[in-house]
């Protein structure tokens, strides 16, 4: 019964995932930098009103305020929480004492730089890893957010069809986070 719960909320996030990824219109300059059958490159600038200490610490401290929940495995985004240092967890926490790893941190200067490893979503299923870098700079108006996301390995079908959704639902995040960042208020 709970192996079919799983296997059933898994297919209603998948499916979600798609949807949202096929209708979303991006508000800001993004783009697939490559694709090919075994791997992938998405990239994303966006800019924020408000330094790079500040932006950093809404990115990592305050995940569950601006990650859009659709794409959680708990349909909760306050499960989600990130620990700013190597080897820490991307993780959310589900019902019944579970918990989801999303990615791990490989690498932080605070107010500058995260990149966290692993494949996010539906990824997580297939034969992949990938490695999100998030870099922060200072721009005249604040603050300038950098995502980059590489993902290589084996999906069945080959991993250039997957690089647009991801594209969509990442610039997605980030233009979550940045209007967090610059209103206070959670989505």
């Amino acid at each position: 019964m709970q192996a079919n719960l799983i296997k059933m909320k898994f297919i209603i996030c998948f499916g979600l995932f798609i949807l949202i990824g096929l209708f979303l219109t991006p508000k800001t300059k993004a783009e697939v930098v490559d694709s090919s059958s075994t791997g992938f490159t998405v990239k994303s600038d966006q800019f924020a009103k408000v330094p790079p200490d500040s932006l950093f610490k809404y990115l990592v401290s305050n995940v569950g305020n601006w990650w859009n929940p659709e794409h959680t495995w708990s349909g909760n985004s306050s499960n989600l929480s990130i620990q700013p240092f190597a080897n820490g967890c991307f993780c959310e926490t589900l019902a019944n004492g579970g918990s989801v790893r999303h990615m791990t941190v490989v690498y932080v200067i605070p107010g500058k730089l995260l990149r966290m490893e692993g494949g996010i979503g539906p990824l997580q299923m297939q034969a992949v890893t990938g490695s999100m870098t998030f870099e922060i700079t200072p721009a005249p108006s604040g603050s300038k957010i950098s995502l980059k996301y590489a993902v290589g390995g084996y999906i069945p079908g080959g991993a250039q069809k997957w690089a647009s959704l991801v594209n969509r639902v990442l610039v997605e995040q980030v233009q979550r986070l940045v209007d967090y960042a610059e209103t206070g208020k959670s989505h």
